[in-house]
This record gives C-alpha cells, sequence and structure tokens, in this order.
C-alpha cells in the first residue's frame, strides 16, 4: 500500500471503528454562509466531512461572470471559489483543521485545471469528478477535450497535493436511476484508473442508490471486488449517493429513502455516505436540514451488521467485461475511454452527448431492478425487453419516479430494516 494521504486516513479511522462516515451536498455563495455551513456539518456528528460545492459559472469555466455576479450581488447556485478575492477564501477555512475535518470541493466541471490550482492554493486537495462522469452529463465539450484537461488536472492536484491529494470519482453517478448498475461499476472503476494513471494515489469509487436493495448490494459488493483487483496499492474506499432521482414529497417518505440509503451503505461496507435532505422535491435545502440529514443518516447506520454474501454474478461479470474490453483499446486509460464511447462499447442511456452513440436503453422491472432493454454496441447481453405498455416518455417517468411513488406510498417502518436481516 502507497503512503495514505490525510483524507483516505480519516476514512480509514472511521472504518476501523465502525463508524459510517457522512458527508452533505452544501453550497452558498457568500463566504459567511459557507463558512457557517462547514460549522454546522463539522457539529453534526464525530465522523462527518464538510462540502464546498461550486456554481455552474465556475462549473463552465465563466470565473469572469462569476465575479460579476459576486460584485453585483447576484445569486449564484454555489461557492465561486476561483472568483472570490484570497481575503474570502481565507475566511472560509480560517483556523480549520483539515485532517481533523476534510472539505471536500465538489464542482462539476470537464475542465478543472484552474479550480484544482486554486484550491492547493488554500489547503484544500480533496475533489470529485471525472473526464466521462463530468462531461458527457452536464457539457458540449468534446471529449477528446475533457480528457486531455482532466489528465492536466489530475497531475496539477496530485503535484501540488504533496500526498493528500483525493479524488472521487462521479462515475457511479452518471445518470445513475437511468443505467443498471454494471455501468456504473464499469465507469467507477475506470474513472479511478485514470486517476492513478496521471498521478493520484488516493481514490473514492462512487455508486448511487437505485430502486432495488438487493441490487443495489450486489452491486456494491461487485465494484468492491473489482476495485480490490484494479486498484493495487492503492488507497481506495467507496462512497454511496442517497437516490439521486425524483424524491418522495412527504417528510417521511423523505425520511424513509434516506435511511434505507444509509442502511445499505452500512450492510455492503461502503465507508462514506452522501446524503440528501426531506426538502429535496421542495426546495433548496438549509443548513439546519442538511444537519438533521446527516444525523438521521448517522443513526440509521449505526448498528447495521455488513453483508457476508458474495457479489453477484451477473453484475460482476457484465461489469468486468465492460472494464477489460475498454483496458483493450489502447495503451493509456484515457485513450481506452476516448475509443470505447467512439466505438459504442460504452454506451450512456439517454444521454445527449455528442461523443455519446445512446444507442442504449433501460427498462424497470416491478421490484425496481434496472435492466437493459437494449445494449447497443457493449459487450452485453440485453436482459429484458422494453415494456411496450405506453410510450418511451412514460417508461422514462415511469423509472425516473419509480422511488418517489414506493417511498410516499408506503409506511416508513416498512421501509427500513430490509438489508441488515440478510
Amino acid at each position: 500500500m502507497s503512503k495514505i494521504s490525510n483524507f483516505g486516513a480519516y476514512i480509514a479511522e472511521a472504518r476501523n471503528r465502525g463508524e459510517l462516515v457522512v458527508q452533505p451536498r452544501m453550497g452558498f455563495a457568500s463566504p459567511e454562509l459557507m463558512r457557517a455551513g462547514l460549522d454546522a456539518t463539522r457539529g453534526a456528528g464525530p465522523r462527518v466531512v464538510g462540502t464546498v460545492t461550486l456554481d455552474s459559472f465556475t462549473r463552465t469555466g465563466q470565473f469572469l461572470r462569476a465575479g460579476r455576479a459576486i460584485a453585483s450581488g447576484e445569486s449564484l447556485n454555489g461557492y465561486p471559489l476561483v472568483s472570490h478575492a484570497d481575503s474570502s477564501n481565507s475566511l472560509l477555512l480560517r483556523d480549520m483543521d483539515l485532517d481533523a475535518f476534510p472539505v471536500q470541493v465538489r464542482h462539476g466541471s470537464p475542465k478543472p485545471q484552474e479550480i484544482f490550482r486554486t484550491m492547493l492554493r488554500f489547503g484544500l486537495t480533496v475533489s470529485e469528478g471525472g473526464p466521462v462522469s463530468y462531461c458527457l452529463p452536464y457539457s458540449r465539450v468534446p471529449l477528446r477535450e475533457s480528457i486531455d484537461a482532466w489528465a492536466e488536472g489530475c497531475q496539477i492536484l496530485a503535484d501540488g497535493g504533496q500526498g493528500s491529494a483525493h479524488l472521487e470519482t462521479f462515475g457511479g453517478c452518471m445518470l445513475g436511476q437511468l443505467c443498471p448498475p454494471s455501468l456504473l461499476v464499469a465507469l467507477s472503476v475506470l474513472e479511478c484508473l485514470f486517476f492513478v494513471e496521471n498521478g493520484i494515489r488516493s481514490v473514492s469509487l462512487s455508486y448511487a442508490q437505485q430502486a432495488n436493495p438487493q441490487q443495489d448490494l450486489d452491486a456494491i459488493l461487485a465494484l468492491r471486488t473489482l476495485a480490490e483487483e484494479h486498484l493495487v496499492d492503492i488507497d481506495w474506499h467507496v462512497v454511496l449517493y442517497t437516490f439521486m432521482g425524483v424524491y418522495p414529497k412527504t417528510t417521511d417518505g423523505a425520511t424513509a429513502l434516506l435511511r434505507a440509503s444509509a442502511e445499505l451503505a452500512a450492510t455492503s461496507g461502503c465507508e462514506r455516505l452522501i446524503v440528501k435532505t426531506t426538502v429535496e422535491s421542495q426546495r433548496i435545502p438549509t443548513i439546519a436540514e442538511n444537519v438533521a440529514a446527516l444525523r438521521i443518516a448517522a443513526n440509521a447506520a449505526h448498528g447495521v451488521p455488513r453483508s457476508a454474501r458474495l457479489p453477484s454474478s451477473e453484475v460482476l461479470h457484465d461489469a468486468a467485461a465492460l472494464i477489460n474490453t475498454t483496458l483493450s483499446l489502447k495503451s493509456t486509460v484515457g485513450e481506452s475511454l476516448h475509443e470505447a464511447f467512439r466505438l459504442g462499447l460504452l454506451d450512456v442511456p439517454y444521454c445527449l452527448h455528442q461523443d455519446n452513440r445512446n444507442q442504449t436503453r433501460t427498462s424497470i422491472d416491478s421490484d425496481g431492478s434496472l435492466r437493459w432493454a437494449s445494449t447497443g454496441g457493449m459487450p452485453l447481453p440485453a436482459q429484458s425487453r422494453p415494456d411496450e405498455r405506453g410510450g418511451a416518455a412514460d417508461r422514462l417517468l415511469q423509472m425516473l419516479s419509480f422511488n418517489q411513488h414506493r417511498f410516499d406510498a408506503l409506511q416508513p417502518r416498512t421501509l427500513t430494516g430490509g438489508l441488515s436481516d440478510r
């Protein structure tokens, strides 16, 4: 094992204590409010990670526009790290022990170089994203440009982080509620291999909770198996995202879904959970609502036994096929990713980016399991036929809203405890 990063050491200590690390998705434009959010997060429990989520102007490289918004008092949907004055960014982190309370910068950019440079000036070395996962769903930037930009960004972060750099792939969240788990698992592993290829020695693999707990458990166990195989001598852990699709409208339903995600994280061995709040379907949550979600998740995960089950051979086999096929194409991971999407060997369903074939389609079973209805050119067998009742838009809406209807309709007590009993 190579030298563990500060962030990796924090996660490892929590793992050794049997504690799930919980983290919000929080971003405010002003340094004062963002600092208040970090302070509140730090006080939410013994094992928490702070989040600084950047605004959409910064994400798309419009730094001057973000600066004008700061000057005019225009509302922004996150923290404009690159465009704030150094004095504002210094206030954000003043007297904060980042070893005892890690802070991750979340951004969504296909070209992260300037974000990483700015982070490093203030001692921040933990971020996330990826050349595919922050390109295809969110931008019109050609995949080739994103791969090159992320290669440079990784090297900037690795060189400036002096052993503390950590990157989390967003690949396991790529339109998560619309992708069968094999593709999410494969993209998560491939993006982490790309980070390692470009100098990062501490990584985390992501997976987004879907609509069937057993399928999710199988997927996370498969992800861990593949990480053990491919990330040798690398510091790594797994992070689960509470469901990212259409969220329940009722407080009881939203709370039950959050608790179910915490239980899934604990039983599958995930070290970290990125939560959602009970007001996701209504508005942007307050600091207090984020803190409440962190505490709900930590309490729900406490004492849940870890599963001893072997991963599903189907998920493991299919994800391994996607990974191995991709890595066989070229001499580097970056070139292999580009070639795999060019040939349609990797293909994200319903993603309209110019460099994605968009020939794959999915369907959802009555129990919430996501299946391939059409695999396009990917080296996978189709798992089901599309439900021909209703049009494509109806089927898409069914997948997006499955968890909302399920959790709003059932009593909370019937939605927790399922996996921990196995």
